[in-house]
């Protein structure tokens, strides 16, 4: 008889399989990702029956004890791919002007590297925030830049646009119109609304709702970099994005890197952008349709 471990494909058997008292508690800790076993009072065993010969059913007492010995391998050492998905560690940044909040990350501690961010822009109103369209329309009210990652979050506000937008109910509104809609203002260039579309490319799009509120996310390229001056059509910049709709106006959470590096950074800015609320007014609150001349 002997004791399998929780890897091998119990159905490859055909003999049937049965319950023995175990001799010992094996407990194995393992990032929380990963699976935890804990056999406390019972143990899986295999059996053939006994008229059948050992070597008939391909195990030798040999093979039993190096299979025994490496299932008990697999419990003390978890494997590479377990610790790679550990969650970065993560803070929080709250911005009482415009009242919305996001995580970020400050440290992935598997791989010893730590985020390198400098707060760019810090938050400020809707009306002396720095504009990224010709119009205005659309600011960025706050931002935060790992230079040295190629990373960038920013929030951006803006209202509606009607050409993609046509219903005034939020409710009715699918991901895909939220993104045209946003990004229709992204360019600091006087074109038409074409031509800064093409710059863009949407690659998902699908909604969540908070607390009755619809949430809109969304993933994009960028055909250009503003951190990396590479020439070459294959200069993309990804982004993951979250928005929500408050007082006549979009709230936008972007992140973005290179899009050379979105396999091993993007699940984490997938993170923050999930994690963009918008929070309750408090005094500090101003919106932005608040003293549009005002730019300080």
């Amino acid at each position: 008889m002997a004791f399998l471990s929780c890897s091998a494909p119990i159905s490859n058997y055909p003999y049937p399989i049965q319950i023995a008292p175990p001799k010992l508690l094996l407990t194995t800790q393992t990032p929380s990702k990963c699976s935890r076993w804990e056999w406390d009072d019972k143990s899986l065993a295999i059996s053939s029956p006994p008229s059948t010969p050992t070597s008939q059913i391909g195990f030798s007492r040999r093979d039993l004890v190096l299979f025994g010995l490496s299932s008990s391998l697999s419990f003390i050492f978890p494997s590479p791919g377990c610790i790679a998905e550990e969650e970065p560690k993560m803070a929080a940044s709250v911005d009482v002007i415009n009242a919305y909040t996001y995580l970020y990350p400050v440290e992935q501690p598997s791989r010893k590297f730590v985020f390198k961010w400098v707060e760019s822009r810090k938050p400020e109103r809707y009306s002396s925030a720095a504009p990224l369209s010709a119009d205005a329309r659309l600011r960025i009210v706050s931002e935060r830049v790992d230079i040295i990652d190629n990373l960038i979050i920013s929030v951006t506000v803006g209202p509606p646009n009607s050409q993609f937008l046509k219903s005034t109910d939020k409710h009715t509104w699918n991901a895909r119109e939220v993104a045209d809609s946003v990004l229709s203002y992204k360019s600091a260039l006087r074109v038409t609304t074409s031509q800064r579309m093409a710059e863009s490319s949407v690659l998902d799009a699908h909604s969540s709702e908070v607390d009755g509120e619809p949430y809109w996310h969304y993933e994009y390229l960028v055909r250009k970099s503003p951190t990396r001056p590479i020439q070459g059509s294959n200069n993309f910049r990804q982004y993951v994005a979250c928005t929500a709709e408050r007082d006549g106006y979009l709230y936008t959470l972007n992140a973005s890197t290179l899009s050379q590096q979105w396999d091993m950074m993007g699940p984490i800015l997938k993170q923050t952008a999930d994690s963009f609320r918008l929070l309750p007014p408090t005094d500090d609150y101003v919106p932005p349709y608040k003293d549009p001349w005002r730019f300080w």
